[in-house]
């Protein structure tokens, strides 16, 4: 008989065990794979971004997915928890850009050996490459889990950390969710985030702008009205299938909200190519681009100011001849010209696939859980953390930040309750 069960090893489930295991409770781990931790050992581009250290109120915005329901939470443990509980253990972090923090060694695996380090302290027992069937109840309270190979293992707390749907390789195939709705638990809509965007527009089906990368543009995905759903401005990449890098993996799940808003599979997005110079200064700049180089094809002018296959693609998809000089580029076309810059539409059709993206959108109901305990609302014992909520953050820190305070909140109340 264990005190708890949690059943999924990635880094909530880790946190998790390591909360529920204080004060000598008996705790069991159980990972499907053979190895703990597969998507911490990935996460940061394999430096391991454990967490960011910006205020709630930054953090919270970062987290547009439902961040909100993390104040409940970060009353036990938040992300100045989570530095002092790595540092404390030996491993140093640094303070990167936009207050990202990762180990001075740069490898994501002197993390992963805190948690297991701290798992080994606490005698908690770990069970690789074992499947969990079903979560147990008994008088709605949980009584543990029954295994594949329909073994029965009794426990009065069972956390759930199995992750969502995206980055399957690493054991996250929707687990959680199934054990979820067994209880009668909503699992709200799931959806890719943090991942490519997909476009069938021509230019991106001939290449034309296939690897062209564009620096510290506003890239925005738009309302029925043409306004802005949202805008960031980052770096991003056309590809032969769409739009990536930061700025698109940042839009991306927007684009899902405004199909299911729109009723529609293509929404509009657009790009600011300057998005830190107003309209009247981009248009004097170019005015005096062009008086001092009168006798220069415009498309050799423009060369001066964009990338020279944007400048060449534009002046295509805007049907201006590149030849005509300075002298003879007419008004009307100069406008076209400041308008492409500083809002080219085009539509997006999509994204890549829920396997594809770094993180899932969606997951268990958020109504269904209390917030300061992490607890089910519907079964004494059974409690949910990580990325198998209906919780999703933009990289940078966040999606693991909240995985581990949701991870150690559910543990250490599954350990307070203990007799």
């Amino acid at each position: 008989m264990y005190n708890t069960i949690v059943v999924g090893g990635g880094v909530s489930g880790l946190m998790a065990a390591f909360a529920a295991s204080q004060n000598n409770r008996k705790v069991l781990l159980i990972e499907k794979n053979k190895r703990l931790g597969r998507k911490l050992l990935i996460s940061g581009g394999g430096r391991c971004n454990v967490t960011n250290r910006l205020p709630y109120e930054e953090i919270i915005t970062h987290i547009p997915g439902n961040g909100k329901f993390l104040y409940g939470p970060f009353n036990t443990f938040d992300n100045e928890s989570i530095i002092r509980f790595v540092q404390n253990r030996g491993v140093s972090l640094k303070e990167e850009d936009h207050g990202r923090m990762f180990p001075f060694s740069d490898k994501a695996g002197d993390v992963l050996e805190v948690f297991l380090n701290a798992l080994d302290d606490n005698n908690v027992e770990i069970r690789f490459r074992t499947e969990v069937a079903e979560i147990l109840s008994s008088d709605n309270s949980t009584a543990g889990v029954k295994l594949t190979d329909d073994n029965v293992i009794h426990s009065e707390n069972v956390i759930i950390t199995t992750g969502g749907r995206s980055v399957p390789n690493t054991g996250s195939t929707g687990d959680g969710h199934r054990f979820a709705q067994a209880f009668g638990h909503t699992i709200t809509d799931l959806f890719p985030t943090e991942v490519p965007i997909t476009s069938s527009e021509p230019f991106i089906k001939s290449g034309d702008l296939k690897g062209l990368s564009l620096e510290n543009v506003a890239l925005s995905v738009l309302k029925k009205n043409g306004k802005a759903s949202i805008t960031h401005q980052m770096d991003m990449l056309i590809t032969h299938f769409g739009i990536s890098g930061p700025a698109a993996l940042r839009c991306s799940q927007f684009i899902y909200k405004e199909q299911k808003r729109q009723k529609t599979k293509e929404i509009e997005m657009s790009i600011d190519f300057f998005p830190e110079t107003s309209p009247g200064k981009l248009k004097h700049h170019l005015e005096n681009e062009i008086s001092v180089n009168k006798s220069r094809a415009i498309k050799n002018i423009l060369k001066s100011i964009v990338q020279e296959r944007l400048a060449i693609f534009m002046l295509n998809h805007l049907e201006i001849d590149g030849t005509v000089n300075g002298h003879h580029l007419r008004s009307e076309d100069l406008e076209a010209i400041l308008d492409f810059l500083k809002r080219f539409t085009f539509k997006a059709d999509g994204t890549q696939s829920i396997e594809k993206a770094f993180v899932t959108g969606g997951g268990v109901n958020l109504k269904e859980i209390t917030p300061q305990t992490m607890e089910s609302r519907r079964v004494k014992g059974l409690y949910f953390a990580g990325e198998v909520l209906d919780i999703h953050g933009y990289t940078g820190g966040y999606n693991i930040t909240s995985a581990l305070v949701t991870g150690y909140v559910a543990g250490n109340d599954a350990n307070q309750k203990m007799p």
